[in-house]
Formats: C-alpha cells, sequence, structure tokens
C-alpha cells in the first residue's frame, strides 16, 4: 500500500520509487508531482527564478547550507553552482 506523504507530494507511488531507487526527497517530490501534472508540460513552464549564475555567493551558500551540502565553506561560486545543480 502506497503511503501518503501530504499535499506537497502529488503521486505518491512514483515519490516512493524514487526514494527506492535513492533520489533525494527534494528530487523526488519535484519528478513525482511533474509527473501529476497532466495538463501542464514540466519542461515548458518556465520559472520565475533568476539563473544560478545571477544569485550572489552569499544566496548561494544560504542555498547550498538548506539542502546540507558538504564542503560548502570551502568552495567559490562556481563551485556552489555546480554542487546544487548536482544535488
Amino acid at each position: 500500500m502506497t503511503k501518503d506523504h501530504g499535499p506537497s507530494i502529488k503521486d505518491d507511488e512514483t515519490y516512493e520509487a524514487l526514494r527506492e531507487d535513492g533520489a533525494s526527497k527534494e528530487k523526488a517530490a519535484r519528478i513525482a508531482n511533474a509527473q501529476a501534472s497532466d495538463d501542464q508540460d514540466p519542461s515548458k513552464k518556465g520559472g520565475k527564478a533568476k539563473s544560478y549564475e545571477d544569485w550572489t555567493k552569499d544566496d548561494l551558500y544560504e542555498r547550498a547550507q538548506e539542502l546540507d551540502i558538504e564542503g560548502r565553506s570551502d568552495m567559490d561560486k562556481d563551485e556552489l553552482i555546480e554542487a546544487l545543480r548536482n544535488h
């Protein structure tokens, strides 16, 4: 039986499968919710967020801290961007 992960997860079954395959909670939620949106193409939504290159190093560091990326304190801006994109 599929567990209910609450209103923030639109497709619990996909979420669980992705988590079992080793995806992070954030990544599994993002993919499960995108697949659950039948009426929208997630690749064409176009977010309002600025590109990481437009963020300050402090903002990048804060985001890396939120995601608990290891080694962030020793990273320069380009390394923080790469770590965030590969998280």
